[in-house]
């Protein structure tokens, strides 16, 4: 409640000062993010036809294209990209649609960011850990494969030193271990 508050608050305020042209909704969440995370293209479309910036932050500096990769919305993801959105861009913890999307194992969605020149070695910086660390630690093998294909590196290690390999092991995903060791560096 204290956060719809705020967050209502910020959007009023904004809006007051003439700063804000993002249409909102009662609780002060930006419309565009909601239709990207919820994989609504005719709105989203309408959204950004009618001048919502593409590349629009909410509260946690997240844009609609990382919401939609993180929902794993590949129309999404394509319409925001057709519109220009940025694809390395970072929310508060450094998190990219990339990163987000590859946690989650959408794996065509990461293809398309890598496509449109996202960084598959990106680090967020609350654990030090790439999207293929990430795919790796969760288990998500087609988006470990397609982030090799993509050129991601298996030998780059998070804060801790552990590289996807150390990940995979722990977690007992025997088919990522196979993968990330025949593609190992060294």
């Amino acid at each position: 409640m204290k956060r719809a508050v705020f967050a209502l608050l910020t959007a009023t305020l904004l809006g007051s000062t003439g700063c804000d042209r993002i249409p909102r909704d009662q609780e002060g969440n930006p419309l565009l993010h909601r239709a990207a995370e919820a994989g609504e293209i005719r709105q989203l479309d309408q959204l950004l036809r009618g001048g919502t910036p593409v590349n629009a932050r909410d509260l946690c500096q997240r844009t609609p294209l990382m919401l939609a990769a993180q929902a794993g919305h590949l129309e999404a993801v394509e319409s925001l990209l057709a519109q220009g959105a940025f694809v390395d861009l970072h929310e508060k913890g450094a998190y990219t649609a990339l990163l987000l999307a590859a946690s989650n194992g959408h794996a065509e969605v990461v293809e398309r960011l890598a496509r449109h020149g996202a960084n598959v070695d990106e680090v967020e910086y609350t654990n030090g850990w790439t999207a293929l660390i990430w795919a790796a630690k969760r288990g998500h093998e087609d988006t470990v494969r397609r982030l090799l294909a993509l050129g991601a590196d298996p030998g780059v290690a998070d804060a801790r030193g552990r590289t996807a390999l150390a990940w995979a092991r722990s977690e007992g995903h025997a088919g990522i271990v196979a993968l990330l060791t025949e593609n190992s560096k060294g």
